[in-house]
C-alpha cells in the first residue's frame, strides 16, 4: 500500500457511506465509489504520454473536488499542480496541500479577489486568468495589500465562445499591463477549446484545435517579440490532449475526466475510430445503486435519482451489463428496464455517470475499492463550492 493510500478508519455512519475493510457489497447506497486501479492506471497513463511528449500536465480540479485524487494524480501521474474555477476551490486545494493552483477563470468579485491574494500564504503559487485589462489594477491592489504574488495568464477565447479575447494586439496589451503592475507576474496564457472536446469525431475534433493553435502561437510569438516569454501556455482537455501536446506550442495540458471517465466523454471516437473508453481510458467511476423495488416484472426501481447525479449530458449507463438499462429517473429513484425480470432487491449496480463533474459535484465521499474490499473513504473536498 504506498503513501496516498493509508487512510485513517472511518465508521459508517451519519453520510459516510462505509468503512474501510468492508466488502463492497456493504457500501451504503447510493454513493461514489471508485476502482483504485483503474484510476491508478489511468493516471499512470496520462503521465507517461505527457513526460514522453516533453508537456507538463496540471490535472482540473474541476472535475473531482479531492485533495486526495490530487494527491493521487502528482505522485502517480507526475502532475505539476491543478488548476480549478473558483477560488474557493482553490482555497480547498492550498489548504490541502497543493502548491501549484491555477484558477482557470476570471476573478472580478472584490471580496474574491481579496481572497485569491491571500493564497499564497497558505504556501501555493497562485495563478488567475484576465481577458480586461480594467482587472489587472485591482488584483494588483489586492497583492500589495497582502504582500503577496498573483501570477497572471492572459486568457484567449480559441473557440469555446466564452470568456477570453479574440485578437494577439489585445492579449499583447494585456500582457504588458501585468507586467507593469506591482504584485503582479505575467505567466503566459490559457487557451482551452472546450466547445470541442465532446465531437464525436477525431477529424472535427483536430479541425477545432489547428484553429485554436495558429492562435495561440500568432499570441506567442507576438509576446516574445515584446520581451515577454510565456512560462504556461496551457489548455488541452480529454477529447483534444494530443493535439495540443504535439503542437509545439502549448507546453502544459489541462485533462480531467480521463482519470474518472463518463458515457458522455467515452462515446467520442480515437483516431482509429474506436470509442475512447474501450482502450484509451477506462471507467473508474461509478454511482454505485440498489434495487429497492421489482413490483413491476419487466421494471426494476434503484435508488439513485437526479439528486445522486447530473443528466446534463444524458443518463448513467449500467457498467458490464447489456441486459437491463437505466431509462428514466426522478428525484430519488431510476427506473431500469430487465425485460426478463433478472435484477433482484438489494443487488447493486454500477453506474456510469454521464456527466462526471457536476455529479461528483452532488457527493460527500468517494469510497475506493480494490479486489472487492473498501480500501479508501476519501471526502469530496471543495463538493458544493460555489463561490
Amino acid at each position: 500500500m504506498n503513501a496516498v493510500t493509508k487512510f485513517t478508519e472511518l465508521e459508517v455512519g451519519y453520510n459516510v457511506p462505509a468503512a474501510i475493510g468492508m466488502d463492497e457489497s456493504e457500501i451504503q447506497t447510493p454513493c461514489l465509489v471508485l476502482d483504485l486501479d483503474a484510476l491508478e492506471r489511468n493516471i499512470k497513463k496520462m503521465g507517461d504520454w505527457c513526460k514522453e511528449h516533453g508537456v507538463r500536465h496540471r490535472v482540473h480540479g474541476k472535475m473531482h473536488k479531492s485533495v486526495d485524487v490530487a494527491k493521487l494524480q502528482r505522485e502517480l501521474g507526475g502532475a505539476c499542480g491543478v488548476c480549478c474555477q473558483k477560488v474557493s476551490e482553490a482555497e480547498a486545494f492550498a489548504r490541502g496541500g497543493i502548491e501549484d493552483v491555477l484558477v482557470s477563470n476570471q476573478v472580478r468579485d472584490p471580496a474574491k479577489i481579496d481572497r485569491l491574494a491571500q493564497i499564497p500564504k497558505l504556501g501555493a503559487r497562485t495563478i488567475c486568468c484576465v481577458d480586461d485589462i480594467t482587472n489587472v489594477a485591482d488584483l494588483s491592489a489586492a497583492a500589495q495589500k497582502h504582500g503577496t504574488e498573483i501570477e497572471c495568464l492572459v486568457e484567449i477565447d480559441c473557440g469555446a465562445g466564452r470568456c477570453g479575447v479574440t485578437t494577439t494586439p489585445e492579449v499583447v496589451e494585456i500582457a504588458k499591463a501585468i507586467d507593469s503592475a506591482p504584485g503582479l507576474k505575467f505567466s503566459g496564457i490559457q487557451a482551452y477549446q472546450g466547445a470541442m472536446q465532446h465531437l464525436d469525431k477525431y477529424e472535427d475534433r483536430k479541425e477545432k484545435i489547428d484553429i485554436a493553435v495558429a492562435m495561440v502561437k500568432d499570441a506567442v510569438d507576438a509576446l516574445k517579440a515584446e520581451g515577454l516569454e510565456c512560462d504556461i501556455v496551457g489548455g488541452g482537455g480529454t477529447g483534444s490532449y494530443y493535439f495540443e501536446g504535439n503542437s509545439g506550442v502549448y507546453n502544459e495540458l489541462q485533462c480531467g475526466s480521463y482519470a474518472f471517465m463518463d458515457a458522455d466523454y467515452g462515446r467520442i471516437l480515437d483516431e482509429n475510430g474506436k470509442r475512447i473508453d474501450k482502450g484509451e481510458w477506462e471507467n473508474a467511476l461509478f454511482i454505485l445503486t440498489s434495487v429497492m423495488s421489482h413490483a413491476k416484472k419487466d421494471k426494476a426501481i434503484c435508488d439513485a435519482g437526479l439528486k445522486a447525479q447530473s443528466v446534463d449530458s444524458g443518463l448513467p449507463v449500467i457498467f458490464g451489463r447489456d441486459d437491463v438499462e437505466y431509462v428514466k429517473c426522478s428525484d430519488e429513484h431510476g427506473v431500469i428496464m430487465d425485460p426478463e425480470g433478472k435484477l433482484k432487491i438489494n443487488e447493486k449496480l454500477r453506474l456510469v455517470p454521464g456527466h462526471c463533474d457536476p455529479t461528483c459535484n452532488v457527493h460527500d465521499w468517494y469510497v475506493g475499492v480494490r479486489n472487492g474490499k473498501v480500501e479508501a473513504v476519501w471526502p469530496v473536498t471543495a463538493r458544493g463550492f460555489a463561490y
